[in-house]
């Protein structure tokens, strides 16, 4: 009898089959290539490990996963094999590296991204896409003292002011930092693609890039889910030219306090949906008695008539997957160390938000491989 269920590993066990996984081991060899004559260093597999292990450890610091690995036998095993673990020195020279092979280390994540496809036909089917705050690692107060002065300049000159909404930890207003826009899948709480921009940047500008990202992945979602703050024109239609359904809570506008977002109604009651025509961007109502003539009224789909509509348990359900994100965000963050940042300027964050994202994934692939062979 198989089971899905896998026994187990220590993270160790984990960081060597993923640094020996095709994937990862393709790019140590496009590294290497562009590897440029010098003093003697570090094996690239190292300096990968390390990078991995940082986010499996949730470690805020290099200092402090270079020190984790000398004290850790099994760890430093796998990262060092001949007993010279990297110092933190190492780390943020080879961070510098990776920001010059930016492409490289994309073409590696999209790699396991497709793995995952391959492993899970279903990852991507329905996406849910929202955006989290990232402060930034730079002195945060607005201004010099109180009742005084805005202050003009920042440790982190890249960074912008913002607003967060309130959390049960903290209350919402203004920070100064990034924020992360990200589509995650709504079955398996995966992050498929993100973008890291200044706090100041507007969500719904993003939406169209991560959708396209998605589908040169090879990932078609056939929903996408978003809370009433992506609510606009211009979402549902980057969302329907892509052929994606929408589902977004609607905001309190003029039109939707006078009921126009509402089935039509007749003497015998409110209509009943009755299907919808995706090649007509139409939807089908019918009279609750079938008494009026006619008794069925085709509705254009807009932002007040979605093809998936909100009358139905179906969209409903589908609302309620929009959760994943927030907590593929909380678990990014508390469990793989994106927040909080120690590190300053755009380059670095999307560098530190893209090795974070990279663990995960190919943590989750190679759960997915050890899967396949116990079955």
């Amino acid at each position: 009898m198989t089971t899905e269920n896998v026994s187990r590993r220590s993270v160790a066990a984990d960081l060597s089959t993923i640094l020996d996984s095709p994937e990862v081991s393709h790019l140590i060899d496009q590294l290497q290539e562009g590897h440029q004559t010098g003093r003697p260093g570090y094996p690239l597999r190292s300096m990968i490990g390390m990078a991995l292990a940082k986010s499996m450890y949730a470690l805020p610091t290099w200092t402090r996963t270079a020190a984790l690995v000398r004290e850790h036998p099994a760890l430093a095993a796998v990262i060092a094999p001949d007993g010279n673990v990297p110092s933190h020195w190492a780390c943020y020279r080879f961070t510098a590296k990776l920001r010059e092979h930016t492409t490289a280390l994309e073409e590696c994540i999209a790699s396991v991204l497709r793995a995952l496809k391959k492993a899970n036909p279903l990852l991507g089917w329905n996406v849910a896409i929202d955006a989290s705050d990232m402060p930034a690692y730079a002195n945060g107060q607005r201004f010099k003292y109180k009742n005084g002065p805005e202050r003009k300049k920042y440790s982190d000159p890249d960074a912008s002011w913002g607003h967060r909404s309130a959390v049960s930890t903290r209350k919402g207003g203004g920070f100064y930092g990034y924020r992360i826009h990200m589509a995650v899948c709504a079955r398996t709480d995966l992050p498929l693609a993100w973008k890291v921009e200044t706090a100041k940047m507007n969500e719904s500008p993003t939406v169209a890039p991560l959708l396209d990202k998605l589908h040169g992945l090879g990932i078609n979602p056939e929903t996408c889910a978003l809370d009433k703050g992506y609510d606009g024109k211009a979402v549902y239609d980057a969302c329907e030219e892509r052929d994606i359904r929408p589902v977004i809570c609607l905001k309190q506008t003029a039109r939707v306090k006078r009921g126009d977002h509402k089935p039509p109604k007749c003497e015998h009651g409110e209509w009943r949906f009755a299907g919808a025509d995706y090649d007509r961007k139409a939807t089908k109502w019918r009279c609750p008695t079938g008494e009026c003539k006619p008794a069925s009224v085709w509705v254009k789909a807009d932002r007040l008539h979605p093809l998936i509509p909100r009358e139905t348990l179906r969209w409903k359900a589908l609302y309620r997957g929009r959760a994943s994100v927030e907590r593929a965000f909380g678990r990014s963050k508390n469990e793989w160390a994106l927040a909080p940042l120690r590190v300053r300027r755009i380059e670095r964050v999307r560098l530190h938000a893209n090795l974070t994202v990279m663990a995960q994934l190919t943590c989750a692939l190679n759960r997915e491989r050890a899967v396949a062979l116990a079955a």
